[in-house]
């Protein structure tokens, strides 16, 4: 539930993580959600708190750049820069690995280093011809602190890349792993050279396909707080008992 409600209502989510961890206190992912949502609200010193707890039972790095952030939000990029540099990226998977470089750029804006802050983006996955599900904001990243630089032709290049990015992984819907950014995206042309667009700007239908019949609608039930406990503890509905300590 506290996944499903953190874009549109982070506080409830935050409501909702919280008393997961009332009951499931010593479980990874009740320490992670509530990391999480605690940041989303803006109590960075929670998520952190909740964070290191989190990586502590996990020993998994995967929220390291938020860790970061939260060092960030509370004051210390020094803290958040020590933070980063203590983990081994490359045994990061790459979104993370992403996140934490734009991460630890940002603590390095927070002490007035633009040049290093820039240098933090430079890596591999910068590259402006593919987008991946961390290319929008890798690059929205790198023309925001080159438009701090004062290096406006470059920051308007890669403010457009990020644009041409996440509208090439909106156009896919199959999730992909790697899209290549084709020229008709870069120059705004017509996906659809035949002039064969649907109106709503869906791909046509292949006619040669069965025909999938839609499922009936379902009526469902919004989860309630102990149900969403339940849902973290893994615990099934008719199991009413307390976790073992």
């Amino acid at each position: 539930m506290a996944s499903r409600l953190i874009d549109e209502d982070p506080a409830l989510a935050h409501e909702h993580a919280l008393a997961a961890s009332r009951r499931a206190g010593r479980i990874a992912i009740v320490r992670e959600t509530l990391g999480i949502t605690a940041y989303a609200t803006g109590d960075f010193a929670l998520a952190l708190r909740e964070l290191r707890t989190y990586r502590r039972i996990s020993g998994k790095d995967d929220q390291i750049a938020l860790m970061v952030d939260s060092e960030r939000g509370i004051g210390r990029p020094d803290r958040a820069l020590e933070t980063g540099r203590a983990v081994d990226r490359s045994a990061l998977e790459t979104p993370v690995r992403v996140a934490l470089a734009i991460a630890m750029s940002g603590a390095r804006l927070d002490q007035g280093d633009l040049e290093l802050a820039l240098g933090e983006l430079e890596i591999p996955e910068l590259d402006p011809d593919r987008a991946f599900e961390w290319s929008p904001a890798l690059f929205a990243a790198r023309a925001a602190v080159l438009e701090d630089l004062g290096r406006d032709d470059e920051a308007e290049f890669w403010s457009h890349r990020a644009e041409v990015a996440a509208q090439a992984l909106g156009v896919d819907e199959a999730g992909d792993e790697e899209i290549f950014i084709e020229d008709s995206l870069i120059e705004g042309e017509d996906d659809f050279a035949d002039g064969t667009e649907p109106a709503d700007g869906t791909e046509p239908a292949d006619e040669s396909a069965p025909a999938v019949e839609a499922e009936p609608e379902s009526t469902v039930t919004e989860p309630t707080v102990e149900d969403e406990v339940r849902e973290l503890l893994g615990e099934d509905e008719s199991d009413e008992s307390e976790p073992e300590a």
